[in-house]
C-alpha cells in the first residue's frame, strides 16, 4: 500500500503589464514607473483568465507597476507586499538598453555579465529561492506579481536550474504562467498565456 503524497500546490507567475520602459527595452529595476493604458488592459485581460480561481497566497513586488497589475487582475485586496519580488537592481545600467551597454561591454547580458553598482545574479537567486520556499509552504496555490528578470530567474530556480537559465524563459507583459509538478519534479505547466 502506498503512502498518499501531500498535495502539491502551483505557483502562478504574472509579470506586470506594459510600461514605457518595457516597450523601449530600458532596464527598469527599482525605478517606480506606472503602467501604460495598454498595460492596464493587458492586466484586466489576464484577470479574466483567473476569475474563478482562489489563491492561498497572493504576493506582489512593492513597485507600482506590479501592484497595479495585481489590482487590475482582481487580487489587490488579498495581496501582501513581498520585498523579495522587487526587480533586479541594475545599478549603473538602470534606464539603459542592452544595445547601449553593448557599446562599452560587447555581448553583455544580465545573465552572464557584471552589473556595476547593482545586484549579482546570486543575490537575485537568493531572493527568488525565498519566494519559492514561501509558496511551497502555502496551504494552496500561490500567485506572484513582479517583473521580467526576477520572474524568469524564479522560474529557473523553480525548475531547479542554474539561475542564468532564466535567460531561456522569455516572459511577455501580463501573461499567465503556471509552475507546478510533473510527478516528483517541479515543472512549467503553462507559459505566456493570454
Amino acid at each position: 500500500m502506498s503512502t498518499p503524497t501531500a498535495p502539491r500546490h502551483r505557483l502562478f507567475v504574472i509579470r506586470h503589464g506594459a510600461t514605457e520602459w518595457s516597450r523601449s527595452g530600458q532596464h527598469t529595476g527599482h525605478t517606480d514607473i506606472p503602467l501604460l493604458p495598454e498595460g492596464e488592459a493587458q492586466a484586466r485581460a489576464t484577470g479574466a483568465l483567473l476569475a474563478d480561481h482562489r489563491f492561498a497566497l497572493v504576493l506582489t513586488s512593492p513597485l507600482q507597476r506590479a501592484r497595479r497589475t495585481c489590482e487590475l487582475v482582481g487580487l489587490g485586496e488579498q495581496a501582501q507586499i513581498e520585498p523579495d519580488l522587487i526587480e533586479w537592481d541594475y545599478g549603473d545600467y538602470e534606464g539603459i538598453t542592452s544595445a547601449e551597454i553593448h557599446h562599452t561591454v560587447p555581448g553583455w547580458t544580465v545573465w552572464t555579465g557584471e552589473v556595476p553598482g547593482g545586484e549579482t545574479i546570486g543575490q537575485v537567486a537568493a531572493r527568488a529561492d525565498a519566494v519559492i520556499e514561501r509558496a511551497l509552504a502555502a496551504d494552496g496555490d500561490t500567485i506572484v506579481f513582479a517583473h521580467g528578470h526576477i520572474l524568469r530567474l524564479l522560474t529557473a530556480r523553480w525548475c531547479e536550474l542554474d539561475p542564468m537559465e532564466g535567460r531561456r524563459f522569455v516572459l511577455d507583459p501580463a501573461t499567465l504562467c503556471v509552475l507546478g509538478w510533473e510527478h516528483d519534479s517541479r515543472a512549467i505547466l503553462q507559459w505566456n498565456s493570454r
